[in-house]
């Protein structure tokens, strides 16, 4: 795999800053693997928030990320919950169409949306 991402370059043909992360441990719910990755980080500002397991691999992931990302802070999150419905931080934070909360059961009336 490595190989193929060193092939990727920018629209200006610079070549990406690859960072190895660790394989996190794998993770079971009866006879299913979960998907542990601490590749569903998420960036805001001024901080990283990265997905830990409670696994012997999250200190491996949070040092790489620190080097990464040495002007901000890296922020351990326990994620085990949330792998068990198939995603982690970054997923959480997917797009909702334009209007989707206005009619969303529960969704204060005359609130704006995220867009607007």
């Amino acid at each position: 795999m490595e190989t193929s991402l060193k092939a990727f370059t920018t629209k200006e043909g610079h070549p990406y800053r690859l960072i190895p992360l660790p394989m996190a441990t794998p993770v079971y719910e009866g006879d299913e693997r979960l998907p542990a990755s601490y590749a569903n980080f998420l960036i805001i500002n001024g901080a990283v928030l990265l997905p830990v397991y409670g696994l012997p691999t999250d200190e491996a992931a949070i040092n790489q990320l620190q080097k990464a990302f040495p002007d901000r802070a890296i922020v351990p999150i326990p994620c085990s919950p949330l792998i068990k419905q198939h995603g982690s931080l970054h997923c959480l934070t997917m797009q909702y169409p334009d209007g989707f909360l206005e009619n969303y059961e529960g969704h204060p009336p005359g609130q704006p949306s995220a867009q607007q």
